[in-house]
């Protein structure tokens, strides 16, 4: 068998190439009238119609879209927390304050709301100016 006796096992079917002549007759093939019976027509598609709607992700490769601490107030370290215990986002997890964010421990910023009247230590955690005051007026301690 040579190379110019190969043939395909099914024939390849050719697209019919309708306003061409030959004997369609008057509208050849393409129906009557409208945007698909012209020559070259493009119809929009449809999910493009949806893509154009969502928003548009900016800025060189998303560094402005992070992922934002998950805010704990002084009021619930308050509830889950005795006097002179650490408080870091691992036993924050432990103790069902925060929960897992896609699977990994997230970042946690202590906020200001609520009364504190224990000593904490807090490790690992961002904290707001008005939390740090609460905390540092009864005697805690905040370490980065």
């Amino acid at each position: 068998m040579q190379l110019n006796e190969l043939k395909r096992a099914v024939p390849q079917k050719t697209e019919k190439r309708v306003g061409r002549g030959g004997s369609r007759g008057k509208t050849a093939g393409r129906g009557t009238k409208g945007q698909k019976a012209r020559a070259g027509h493009r119809i929009f598609p449809q999910v493009r119609e949806q893509l154009k709607k969502l928003p548009k992700l900016r800025g060189y490769r998303q560094k402005s879209i992070q992922e934002k601490p998950l805010p704990v107030n002084l009021d619930a370290l308050e509830i889950f927390f005795a006097t002179g215990d650490t408080v870091n986002p691992k036993v924050l997890l432990e103790r069902r304050v925060v929960r897992y964010r896609k699977g990994e421990t997230p970042r946690v910023k202590i906020l200001g709301t609520g009364a504190l009247t224990k000593k904490l230590n807090i490790t690992g955690c961002t904290v707001s100016t008005s939390a740090r005051e609460k905390i540092e007026k009864i005697g805690g301690t905040i370490t980065p």
